[in-house]
């Protein structure tokens, strides 16, 4: 298996089989995020395609104060939220429409997956990158250029809107 500085040391050499194998070893992370985050199939192919090509151009700037892959995660975030023009809401109890009713079904993975796309996008991916991805809210707000504190709200009435639509 090829270790991470090999991988760079390639790319940046524009070496087909390491550009590759970056690829393959990212894409389906990156592909999912994306998704989660537009909560479209196409939009999340653009993401992948346009933050890939980022990854490529700029992996020289790349400075290991991370992890590859959280860098790339950063720049498949930045290409999702701008994408779907993520709004963050001003008034988060204004209702947004369709309420899932679960019944008596136990919620499970595809469940939860389906009520999570149903978020307002600002919702969805303020709770996708807390919840989900793991980022603090400082990250979250500076990755979205909002404060900490809209960052803190914005969760506390997604998860707030995701207990409506799973009730």
């Amino acid at each position: 298996m090829t270790s991470e500085a090999e991988l760079i040391s390639g790319c940046l050499i524009h070496d087909r089989t390491a550009q590759r194998l970056l690829y393959d070893r990212y894409k389906k992370a990156m592909y999912t995020l994306a998704y989660r985050i537009t909560g479209d199939f196409d939009d999340a192919n653009d993401v992948l395609q346009d933050a890939f090509l980022d990854v490529f151009r700029h992996l020289d700037q790349f400075r290991s104060e991370s992890s590859l892959g959280a860098w790339i995660k950063k720049i498949v975030v930045r290409k999702s939220t701008k994408k779907k023009r993520i709004v963050i809401w001003q008034n988060p109890d204004e209702s947004t429409g369709e309420i899932i009713n679960w019944g008596e079904d136990e919620i499970n993975a595809a469940h939860l997956e389906a009520a999570i796309l149903l978020l307002p996008d600002g919702f969805r991916t303020i709770f996708i990158l807390a919840e989900v991805e793991g980022y603090s809210h400082r990250e979250i707000a500076a990755i979205l250029e909002i404060s900490e504190g809209t960052s803190k709200s914005q969760l506390f009435h997604a998860k707030r809107k995701l207990r409506s639509i799973l009730s």
